[in-house]
């Protein structure tokens, strides 16, 4: 089965991304810049994009916020010599959960019916928010 040269050009798509680097102005929080990238301007609007990035920072100083869960967690990770965590998961495990969850919603509602991808931070170490753009060939 052979196709043409025209039918696979139409079907080839390549990918541009476009990363939203990390915000280091408030020291090593994990939170990513709001300006809005120009390479995005005809995909998606700035709000929805300066609310899905500030949702994300949000939920990273949720996962990073210190209460008395998390110091309970640090007790019995000592007092169990860390083998707690084989049975129960931390905090900021939990979190991230809810970040993927976040993200996933994201792309099926918002993202992925303007042809853009939104990366999960945590799949680039946490250094940028990225986000590929589908561009059919000509």
């Amino acid at each position: 089965m052979t196709h043409s040269l025209q039918d696979m050009r139409q079907q080839a798509a390549i990918a541009a991304k476009v990363f939203i680097q990390r915000d280091y102005t408030s020291g090593t929080v994990c939170q990513f810049q709001t300006k809005f990238p120009s390479e995005l301007e005809s995909r998606i609007d700035k709000q929805q994009f300066e609310e899905t990035v500030q949702t994300l920072n949000n939920l990273y100083a949720e996962a990073e916020k210190l209460g008395s869960q998390s110091y309970i967690e640090g007790c019995l990770a000592c007092l169990t010599a860390y083998i707690i965590f084989l049975c129960m998961e931390t905090h900021y495990e939990k979190v991230l959960k809810k970040i993927a969850k976040y993200i996933e919603e994201q792309n099926d509602k918002i993202y992925g019916p303007r042809g853009l991808l939104l990366t999960d931070p945590i799949e680039r170490g946490l250094r940028v928010v990225s986000y590929q753009k589908s561009v059919m060939l000509p």
